[in-house]
């Protein structure tokens, strides 16, 4: 099912699998990529309970193993809308038998969509439903439509900063790390900057972000409150992701116990945990 919300400035559409935003429109203009399955299968992915990969895909809670593929399984989930106006809408996911399996903790994931004028806010919600102290992440995926070359667009940040990325090898960080070039404030694009992965940012100082093409504002992303971002595309294609992160993947040198896990959160029982970005259309 997809659920679309519209005002006098912007339409989004969210499909009910894994509550995924599939457009944002303005002017006639989709600011989401459109799925060319030759580059990638998805559009703006939820991650949850995990962000990234875990090594050998698995890790150990109270000396057990259990099995999680990258980015979690709730983006194969089929969410139902709990709240909707012609504006807002608000999306549930909660444990299964499935989940259970995998993830040993029962919660239900809140997803909402809210437009104001040229702004589409998109909020989580975590509620711990359980008895048992709950580990997770979650992170954003979102794929913005590039129709021009890329080299003609840029990434500007609210404040001047030293880029510096952490390497990712076969999907685990490998204790490696790079300096991007940047102008100022801005990192210039361009495909080589991805060879090796996703650009992962854990420190920056600044809390939004601009995509601009030839020096005209598209949109911004207002990320405050997720400690990490990452920045990917594939070779090529007609996408940059832009992925405010509330967690991380694993370090090829880790543990695989979820508490001494980079970037986890723990929720206590019968609690919630809310955060939230936006993204602006100019």
């Amino acid at each position: 099912m997809i659920l679309t919300l519209k005002n006098k400035y912007l339409s989004a559409s969210i499909h009910s699998k894994g509550a995924e935003l599939q457009k944002l429109v303005k002017n006639n203009c989709n600011y989401i990529w459109e799925v060319d399955t030759n580059y990638w299968n998805k559009t703006s992915p939820v991650l949850f309970p995990i962000v990234g990969r875990l090594k050998e895909d698995t890790y150990l809670y109270e000396e057990k193993e259990y099995q999680l593929s990258r980015h979690g399984f709730a983006r194969d989930y089929e969410f139902s809308v709990i709240h909707q106006t012609d504006t807002e809408a608000v999306f549930s996911l909660t444990h299964t038998t499935e989940t259970l399996v995998k993830f040993p903790f029962e919660f239900e994931l809140q997803i909402s969509y809210s437009l104001n004028e040229s702004c589409l806010t998109i909020g989580y919600q975590v509620k711990n439903l359980g008895i048992s102290k709950m580990p997770f992440s979650i992170g954003a995926h979102p794929a913005f439509a590039i129709s021009n070359a890329f080299e003609e667009y840029k990434l500007c940040f609210n404040k001047i900063e030293r880029f510096e990325s952490y390497l990712l090898e076969n999907d685990l960080f490998s204790g490696q790390t790079k300096t991007i070039p940047s102008v100022e404030e801005c990192i210039p694009l361009e495909y080589r900057l991805f060879e090796e992965d996703a650009l992962v940012f854990k420190n920056l100082l600044s809390s939004e972000v601009t995509l601009s093409h030839l020096n005209k504002p598209i949109f911004k992303m207002d990320y405050s409150g997720f400690p990490y971002l990452g920045i990917w595309t594939k070779d090529k294609a007609p996408f940059l992701c832009i992925e405010p992160w509330l967690g991380l993947a694993d370090h090829k040198d880790t543990s695989r116990k979820i508490e001494e896990k980079e970037g986890i959160q723990w929720l206590s029982s019968k609690s919630n945990y809310t955060c939230k970005f936006s993204i602006e259309i100019y």
